[in-house]
Parts: structure tokens; sequence; C-alpha cells
């Protein structure tokens, strides 16, 4: 993993544990591929909404956000928000 993955891996975590009541259970992974790199944030279930907002504006603006820094790093990343099942 890159440093400039591990800037966007820092940047997610930051944003997310902005917004949750439990910021000790954010987790950001990078999985990093030739061509993308997907960033996978965990939250607790209770702040899962949270993260996600109404119909899905924050989700929206984090993907925003990565969209930038994609055509900085000229690299493609992209958010996946898990869900515990």
């Amino acid at each position: 993993m890159g440093q400039d993955t591990e800037s966007v891996v820092e940047l997610v975590e930051v944003i997310a544990k902005s917004l949750v009541d439990a910021p000790g259970e954010v987790s950001v992974e990078a999985v990093d591929g030739t061509q993308s790199c997907v960033v996978e944030l965990s939250v607790h279930p209770s702040d899962l909404g949270k993260v996600i907002g109404k119909k899905g504006r924050t989700a929206k603006s984090i993907r925003t956000l990565l969209g930038a820094v994609s055509m900085k790093y000229n690299h493609r990343y992209t958010l996946e928000i898990l869900e515990d099942a």
C-alpha cells in the first residue's frame, strides 16, 4: 500500500469518526488493485445511518471527495460501506 493510499484511508477514517457516536468502532481498510483501490468502511451498526445520510447524501459526498483525490493521485478510489449481517 502506497503513501497515497494511506492518506486516502486516513482521510476517510477522520471523516467517518467525526460523524459517528462510536468512533472507536470505525474501521477503514484499502483493497488495492492495479488500476483502482476499494476503500472499505465499517462502523458500528447503530452508526450506519449517520455515515450513509438521508437519501445517501453523506455517502455520496464522501465518494465525491474520493473522486477528487482520484484525480490528484491519478489512481481510482471507490468507497464501499460494509454492513455487518
